[in-house]
């Protein structure tokens, strides 16, 4: 067994969106702590994410198969423990990760503190005020075992050179790419589909539309919009996850949901639109690196009750279409500013 000095392993296993915002945190880490080696673990769909790290190896997580229950982290324990860990950053912090840190020989333990109370007090409507960001708990697990990670300077991988085939298949119109995923985890999270539309019927007279997604419903969706509009193109079921990733990096914007789209798109340093609904940046995820202006927020006069939830599962049926009261001006606006400043 070999035990260097500085050798992390680091433990967030879901959800997409909570899994990409390690990354700016982890590219930071490698930077700033060039001789830190960091060990992932991770699901395996998730590995493509952390492709251009430096001193990463990557462990995937099978928990729906051997590594599942308390026998199987056990195991996942015992194949871990073949290297002594300096430290331990458990950034999920939940009851799998819980029993597997018990099992792992390291010498320090650090845990992500969540806000769970924070977080509790703002959508009670208790509190409003801006929380601590989630790549800010991620960086104070870092901080806790002795790695001041600076997250305010960072930088990002330059965009991947397209193959032949995605060109192809892209069908790039203009100058300027706008990715779109125009869905999320839960309803109240999502823009209506009809103003959905007014905002890609405008924007594909200008730019090229690629749209992103997943699920037998989004591609059927998403295929129907790829046929209504100019220039625009959906991906969904047609580019592994890496290729996905290739599209993204090249985009001037990505326009999203509250979703792990945004994450994935902020995560490779593209400009992020967000639309909020009945959840708010102020939970602490927003997208990494992105202006505050960048997020487009309900009328709170008309839905003075959001943030209803931390990851928009729970609202007032009324509050369903929140996300609805930003109009498609204001997001079409936006993306042109951003684009095209005067």
């Amino acid at each position: 067994m070999s035990k260097p000095k500085q050798n992390l392993l680091v433990i967030r296993l879901s959800a997409m969106g909570d899994v990409a915002m390690t990354v700016p945190v982890l590219r930071a880490l490698n930077t700033q702590f060039p001789g830190v080696e960091i060990t992932v673990l991770t699901r395996e769909f998730f590995t493509p994410f952390f492709r251009d790290l430096q001193n990463i190896r990557l462990v995937s997580a099978e928990v729906k198969g051997r590594h599942k229950g308390v026998i199987g982290l056990y195991k996942l324990a015992q194949e871990l423990n073949k290297t002594l860990f300096y430290g331990v950053a458990d950034l999920h912090n939940v009851l799998r990760s819980k029993i597997l840190r018990n099992f792992i020989t390291c010498d320090h333990l650090a845990v992500i503190d969540k806000g769970r109370k924070e977080k509790r007090l703002l959508t009670s409507g208790k509190l409003f005020t801006p929380l601590k960001s989630t790549h800010e708990r991620y960086a104070d697990v870092f901080q806790t075992l002795g790695f001041n990670v600076d997250l305010s300077n960072p930088k990002f991988p330059a965009p991947v050179v397209l193959n032949n085939d995605i060109k192809t298949l892209l069908r790039i119109y203009s100058k300027e790419i706008i990715g779109i995923a125009p869905f999320a985890a839960h309803e109240g999270k999502v823009y209506p589909l009809d103003l959905m539309e007014e905002v890609i019927s405008e924007l594909s007279k200008v730019y090229t539309i690629i749209l992103f997604g997943g699920g037998e419903h989004e591609v059927n969706t998403l295929k129907n919009l790829e046929q209504k509009f100019q220039n625009t193109v959906s991906i969904v079921g047609k580019l592994s996850l890496e290729a996905q990733l290739d599209v993204i990096s090249n985009l001037d914007v990505m326009l999203s949901m509250d979703s792990g789209n945004a994450h994935i798109a902020a995560m490779l340093g593209v400009k992020v639109v967000t639309i909020w609904g009945v959840t708010h940046p102020y939970a602490g995820f927003a997208p990494f690196n992105q202006p505050d202006d960048y997020a487009l927020l309900p009328d709170r006069t008309k839905f003075p009750l959001t943030p209803t939830s931390i990851y928009g599962n729970k609202y007032p049926k009324s509050y369903k279409n929140a996300a609805g009261s930003i109009s498609p001006t204001t997001i079409i606006d936006k993306i042109n500013t951003i684009l095209k400043p005067l």
